[in-house]
């Protein structure tokens, strides 16, 4: 949900940005599908498997050396468990994400191939994006900040674009039934646009050893992350508020 609420929110801007949403294997072809752009305007492009693909940094610097990168992460444990929860889903017969998250439990060794589980370790993506593109064409959006303070993450988004702040906190109120802000245009009396049907799905209860044992993994991952972006996201302090929770 939370591209989605960025694209969304970027198209409050429309009178610089145009955005056009396709799904092309090959980067080096989409520049022919990109709408026309006049002088002033950015063209938006949005595909989340993008930034996990060994191929996509190479292909992209290609087409578009010159192009502005904005990555949306949040806490990887959060981010696998939303993963399953939409696999399982449209595949109610799946194993457990508990068996699916372990080569062998006993052991306590992570499967980091099955992919809710590898697409969360970030600092191993982002190397194959620093060989072509420097950070200061990247933008790290969080994914937790963009929830509780959504006008706050877009200015810095409207600024590292180079856009007029056009979006603000009247542009947003949260919608408690979903656990997630909604987006309105202040001046419009249209229904403000919110999460889908398919959004905002209740995650299964996952076993708290599970939990504990996928922070402990991603943990080096993280520090490495913070540590190249210069960003500093936080997510050990989740982990260290849920074992307080549970010792209460």
């Amino acid at each position: 949900y939370v591209t989605e609420l960025l694209t969304e929110t970027l198209r409050l801007c429309e009178d610089n940005v145009e955005e056009e949403p396709f799904d092309v294997p090959d980067p080096l072809s989409s520049r022919d599908l990109m709408p026309s752009t006049l002088d002033g305007q950015i063209t938006m492009e949005k595909t989340p498997s993008y930034f996990v693909t060994n191929h996509a940094p190479k292909r992209i610097h290609t087409m578009a050396r010159d192009i502005k990168l904005i990555i949306v992460v949040r806490n990887p444990v959060t981010r696998a468990i939303s993963d399953y929860t939409q696999t399982l889903s449209k595949k109610p017969e799946i194993n457990t994400f508990e068996v699916l998250a372990f080569k062998n439990r006993t052991l306590g060794l992570i499967d980091a191939s099955w992919s809710a589980l590898r697409i969360g370790i970030y600092a191993l993506h982002l190397e194959s994006w620093m060989q072509y593109f420097p950070l200061s064409q990247m933008h790290f959006v969080s994914g937790e900040r963009l929830i509780v303070d959504p006008a706050g993450e877009m200015g810095k988004v409207q600024d590292f674009l180079g856009l007029k702040r056009i979006v603000t906190d009247k542009h947003f109120y949260f919608n408690k039934t979903k656990g997630f802000p909604c987006l309105k245009k202040p001046e419009d009396s249209s229904t403000p646009r919110c999460l889908g049907k398919s959004k905002g799905r209740t995650h299964p209860k996952i076993d708290p050893d599970v939990i504990h044992r996928l922070h402990k993994f991603y943990k080096p991952f993280n520090m490495m992350f913070y540590q190249m972006t210069g960003q500093n996201f936080e997510w050990e302090l989740e982990e260290d508020s849920g074992s307080r929770s549970s010792q209460d």
